[in-house]
């Protein structure tokens, strides 16, 4: 990363490589200095289940003591239990970034992920994010990863698969999500002409990251760096106009959905970024991260 750079508007050349590849790597700050020690601290409470706003963050995907402990630690929605990672994930630099890559009018949040993959840890599944999204309308999102660690190679780094946002979209794979054997098998199933997926992986000083197209074809390998642990923090972006699906629903986020109401309420998919100047007045309370 190049100390100090905040980028503010990507170049014609950036928004043509994402649309080109399915996804951008970002050698510029995503994450202030400032702001990637605190988060580190905030990861350790987090996962021992200390939340600061006494709210449990909608998926808890590891537990000390309950899971093993070489799978990748995870939580989804962890900024409803913690108003830093809150103030991070939605951002509304990033979020506009976001929209840029995408030509999005707007985006508003749908998801977040906090990741922790210390060494010995197993590989996550390579899918696609927006095969997970049928219970929306449009079923469709946009990604920004942010490292809070140095990345390397060998230290199990989020890897995209260089054009498979182009490919057409999978079924969501669920049981081979978490420490599978075979990590690309989905990706390797789905490349057209049984072509093998070129995987491009993202190594970047801490507080740079990637964006990546919902339908872009992405994991991790595990982590045998034997020495360097990985954290990361994840956006997920959806369309400012997206509505619930009228019949599909999801299991966690359609719990959600308001009766008679289709559309997705600000408290809980806040408007981050809008090219009309609107973004949800509650997150103004949110803590400075810069």
């Amino acid at each position: 990363m190049r100390a100090g750079v905040v980028i503010d508007a990507f170049t014609d050349e950036q928004v043509e490589a994402f649309r080109r590849d399915g996804f951008l790597i970002v050698d510029e700050e995503l994450v202030s200095e400032r702001a990637l020690e605190r988060l580190r601290e905030r990861y350790l409470k987090l996962f021992d289940g200390e939340y600061e706003t006494g709210i449990r963050p909608d998926e808890v995907n590891w537990v000390p003591g309950r899971d093993p402990e070489d799978r990748t630690r995870q939580l989804c929605n962890a900024w409803r239990a913690d108003t830093l990672v809150a103030a991070q994930v939605l951002s509304e630099r990033i979020g506009r970034l976001a929209a840029q890559l995408m030509g999005y009018r707007g985006v508003r949040i749908l998801q977040d992920n906090v990741l922790w993959k210390p060494p010995g840890t197993k590989a996550i599944g390579f899918h696609q994010d927006s095969s997970y999204a049928d219970y929306l309308v449009p079923p469709e999102m946009v990604t920004c990863w942010m490292s809070l660690h140095d990345t390397q190679p060998d230290a199990g780094p989020l890897e995209l698969v260089r054009g498979s946002h182009e490919w057409p979209k999978s079924p969501p794979e669920r049981s081979q999500f978490h420490a599978p054997d075979d990590w690309l098998a989905g990706a390797r199933a789905a490349a057209p002409g049984g072509t093998e997926p070129e995987t491009v992986p993202v190594v970047v000083k801490a507080g740079g990251g990637s964006f990546h197209h919902g339908l872009t074809w992405h994991g991790s390998a595990p982590n045998t760096s034997g020495t360097v642990a990985r954290m990361a923090l994840v956006s997920h972006f959806v369309p400012v106009e997206t509505r619930f699906h009228e019949t599909n629903v999801d299991v966690t986020y359609s719990r959600y959905r308001r009766h008679g109401d289709l559309s997705l309420d600000e408290s809980f998919f806040p408007v981050v970024w809008d090219e009309s100047g609107y973004r949800t007045p509650w997150l103004a309370e949110l803590p400075r991260i810069d």
